[in-house]
């Protein structure tokens, strides 16, 4: 059994890896930064029209120049994944890649390098009143997964 994840200061994760995550009303990635709106909230509509899920990994220096996987998917309070309905079929709000992060010339070994990611959401209709977790891995280790929990406000009241 895989021990759990260790928590330390900052987001730290084992082996010098870092990880953060926030959402944004919207964000992209231009020359190595993130640019966001509307950034570190935790509570929204259910009917939200767009969102993003923005994270920075710290790539430690011994795991640079090697091929990463990272999985990121959305499940609700329950633990089940979060389905939409997309060109005639029920699919799981969820992404997936690979990354790799090479050394550049110059820096002084053992720097982490920076790794910023932004995942872009249309027309996401949740449930009011409910609790969600976007759930992101790199290589499917344990000790290398962080979640992010956000809420939906209540269905006014009539």
């Amino acid at each position: 059994m895989t021990p759990p994840a260790k928590k330390s200061e900052r987001g730290r994760l084992p082996d010098g890896w870092g990880l953060v995550m926030l959402l944004a009303d919207s964000a992209a990635v231009s020359e190595g930064k993130i640019f966001m709106l509307g950034g570190g909230w935790s509570l929204v509509s259910a009917s939200t029209p767009s969102f993003a899920v923005v994270v920075k990994i710290e790539v430690p220096w011994n795991a640079a120049n090697e091929p990463h996987r990272l999985a990121l998917e959305l499940v609700n309070d329950d633990a089940t994944p979060v389905m939409v309905h997309t060109a005639g079929e029920e699919v799981a709000v969820e992404g997936a890649g690979s990354f790799e992060v090479g050394r550049p010339p110059g820096v002084k070994p053992g720097t982490a390098l920076d790794l910023p990611i932004v995942f872009n959401f249309q027309s996401l209709s949740l449930q009011p009143g409910r609790r969600y977790v976007w759930r992101l891995s790199i290589d499917g280790r344990d000790d290398l997964t962080r979640e992010l929990v956000f809420s939906t406000r209540p269905a006014p009241k009539v």
